[in-house]
């Protein structure tokens, strides 16, 4: 699944492409890939129309594009969701997993930065292309966020779309307060990994940053969180901030095509992991073979020798 750093490349793109446009027309091809949304493809269609594109805002996983009318197209890419903005001639390939179709106006006014839009030759489109259709679509309404400040990455704002509201701050958010995140970690009883991938304690980290984070900071993924010393858990997560903005500046981590940019470019963060995925393979840091574990019907690597397994670990 796609964590916060191939999120945040895909709404970067979508910032720099699609904002101060103009929705013109709206296709969806496959209607379960709008389900979220209250009143099927028929009602995304009609709140979309005629909407422009003012900001394109991620908290952890989820991203959103606000609209001028105190909206918000919500997306969450699911397994293999792609948001792929083309225009001129390529905006004539279909893929054959397109499920969801925004024409925009060629020419746009001012986004909420003062940006107008490049105009472009012919139609500028928003493809959302999703193969294991697990990812959806959806407009929902914007509510105040909880502690007043901006919603998420990307905007000014301080609103959320209401499913987004239980989510966390993520760790490169500006206005995480880092205490708390060590304070909800560490009243956890539970195994340091599970608590990573706990969207409410802090969003965005998935199985390949957590792995990779917890091998920066020495600590194996059951160690358990009421015991882990204040350093310890400022540690883990300024290493998983540390991997995250690694893996950000390299497009994220590409396996296959399914993880890509709005351009369809794929991420080359994968050549820079540790342990993920490395099973076998000697640690870069002592050389000891990386190992695998099973752990929550998927996998956690580590290394024997710099993470040593706690003796009353929790997984």
């Amino acid at each position: 699944m796609p964590e916060l750093p191939e999120v945040e490349t895909v709404r970067d793109g979508l910032a720099r492409h699609v904002l101060g446009r103009v929705v013109t027309e709206v296709e969806v091809l496959r209607d379960y890939s709008v389900r979220r949304h209250d009143g099927g493809p028929t009602g995304l269609c009609d709140q979309l129309l005629g909407r422009r594109l003012v900001a394109a805002v991620r908290r952890g996983k989820y991203l959103w594009l606000v609209l001028d009318d105190d909206a918000a197209l919500l997306a969450h890419l699911g397994m293999s969701g792609q948001l792929l903005v083309r225009s001129g001639d390529s905006a004539a390939v279909r893929s054959p997993h397109l499920r969801v179709r925004i024409v925009l106006s060629s020419a746009g006014t001012a986004d909420t930065a003062g940006t107008v839009p490049e105009p472009v030759p012919g139609p500028l489109v928003i493809d959302f292309v999703d193969q294991r259709t697990f990812g959806h679509l959806s407009v929902q309404d914007l509510v105040p966020t909880p502690d007043g400040a901006p919603g998420g990455l990307g905007s000014d704002l301080p609103a959320l779309p209401v499913p987004v509201v239980h989510i966390a701050r993520d760790l490169l958010d500006p206005a995480l307060r880092i205490e708390d995140v060590v304070a909800a970690v560490r009243r956890r009883r539970t195994g340091i990994k599970r608590a990573l991938l706990d969207q409410t304690v802090t969003s965005g980290v998935g199985n390949i940053y957590a792995d990779e984070a917890l091998w920066r900071a020495r600590l194996h993924f059951a160690r358990a969180t009421d015991t882990l010393r204040r350093t310890e858990a400022i540690r883990l997560l300024d290493a998983a901030r540390e991997v995250m903005t690694e893996a950000l500046s390299q497009g994220g981590t590409s396996f296959d095509a399914l993880y890509v940019d709005v351009n369809g470019r794929s991420g080359y963060f994968s050549r820079s992991l540790a342990v993920y995925g490395q099973e076998g393979e000697p640690c870069p840091r002592c050389g000891t073979p990386v190992r695998r574990d099973e752990f929550m019907n998927r996998s956690a690597y580590t290394c024997p020798r710099c993470q040593p397994r706690p003796r009353n670990g929790r997984w």
